[in-house]
């Protein structure tokens, strides 16, 4: 019996296909001819010291990819071994790689750290100054756990005015990254906040992880409010502690580098003011010297007719300038006069005084029966006070 090229290929699939050994195989080997495409899938080849065996790691799985893969890396993958039967030849279909040696989360934190050093994010050029009086404090952090907690009591013990804004998010886990990204962008675009502290407490690089990805770091980086990093403990550093323009070592401290202390404050306010004061007591007393040398040196006679003529040289000063802060006051008051006139005719009360009335809806202003749809609640302002009506 004579077999098409087919029918052996699909026999040869078919008998590693049901190879209970060949699925969820992990191979270790040397990464080659390593190429990812446009698509996302990555193919490769896993070499050891005598043997090759293709490689393909489709978009879904190499998504989940944590570091760079390189040729000439050592790794472990773990797939399904079948045939790809348009070539005839079998390939590792790839659904984990993990490098071997270094761990996985530490290459990946030190490929990435690499690069963007190389770009420039972590440049000293780039940090922002906090201000030295922020009125308003903004927070990036889990709404649960101590660090909300910690940020609070700091702040309001150092200043209770101060104003505290945050957006909750996860800080850990599945989509963690997008959320402590988008939330810094949301304050740049729509929450004024004149700092933004952006942290979670200590834990494993695991735990940590989402302030190692690229988006957190580049929201930071791009951030137009100056952040202060408060991600782990002293021990622990983030790429998002590199980006940020201040690194604390923990959420309290963060608090501290942010909110000014208003006692010690007051107590800078006292050493001035008594500075001040001590330095005009010297003054004058140099004053009171240098005039009691001088006026030993006059004759009595001369030292009041100089007087005399200073005293005469005051009262026409002081007649000159009453005379022209009479008129000038005088030239405000018909300017204000006429301002006042002014304004009393643009006033809309007078108009509605005439039985006419403004139609509002939700605060605005409507002025055009277009812009008002059947069942719109508006409000009918007169006036001796305001009507709530229903269009019909």
């Amino acid at each position: 019996m004579i077999h098409t090229v087919s029918d052996l290929t699909l026999y040869i699939k078919t008998k590693l296909d049901g190879d209970a050994m060949l699925h969820y195989i992990s191979i270790r080997g040397e990464l080659s001819n390593y190429k990812q495409y446009p698509s996302g899938h990555c193919y490769f080849t896993l070499k050891d010291a005598s043997s090759c065996l293709k490689s393909v790691m489709f978009r879904s799985r190499a998504a989940s990819l944590r570091f760079l893969p390189q040729n000439g890396m050592q790794v472990i993958a773990t797939g399904s071994v079948t045939v790809y039967e348009r070539d005839g030849v079998y390939q590792l279909y790839v659904d984990r790689m993990i490098p071997e040696g270094a761990g996985e989360l530490a290459l990946a934190y030190e490929q990435l750290k690499e690069r963007l050093t190389q770009e420039g994010l972590f440049a000293q050029e780039h940090k922002k100054k906090l201000p030295a009086f922020p009125k308003k404090i903004g927070i990036v952090t889990s709404l649960a756990g101590a660090v909300l907690r910690d940020i609070h009591r700091v702040s309001k013990r150092r200043f209770p005015q101060i104003q505290l804004v945050l957006v909750p998010v996860l800080v850990q886990g599945e989509g963690a990254a997008e959320e402590i990204s988008s939330a810094i962008r949301l304050f740049n675009d729509k929450i004024p906040v004149d700092v933004l502290i952006v942290g979670r407490g200590g834990g494993s690089m695991e735990d940590l992880w989402a302030f190692n990805e690229e988006k957190v770091v580049r929201a930071i980086y791009e951030s137009n409010i100056p952040i202060i990093s408060a991600v782990g403990h002293e021990t622990d550093f983030s790429l998002s502690d590199f980006a940020s323009d201040v690194r604390a070592a923990t959420p309290s401290q963060a608090a501290e580098l942010a909110v000014p202390d208003v006692r010690e404050l007051l107590r800078r306010v006292g050493t001035v003011e008594n500075r001040l004061y001590h330095a005009k007591q010297r003054l004058l007393e140099s004053y009171a010297l240098r005039l009691d040398a001088l006026s030993s040196k006059l004759p009595r006679q001369d030292f009041k007719r100089v007087l005399s003529r200073y005293e005469s040289a005051l009262e026409l000063a002081t007649t000159q300038l009453k005379a022209l802060a009479g008129k000038g006051l005088s030239e405000r008051k018909h300017r204000f006069q006429l301002s006042v006139e002014k304004l009393d005719a643009l006033n809309p009360l007078r108009v509605l005084s005439r039985g006419f009335a403004l139609i509002e809806r939700d605060g605005e202003t409507i002025i055009r029966a277009a812009d008002i749809a059947s069942g719109d609640r508006l409000t009918l302002v007169l006036r001796d006070g305001n009507v709530a009506v229903r269009a019909e």
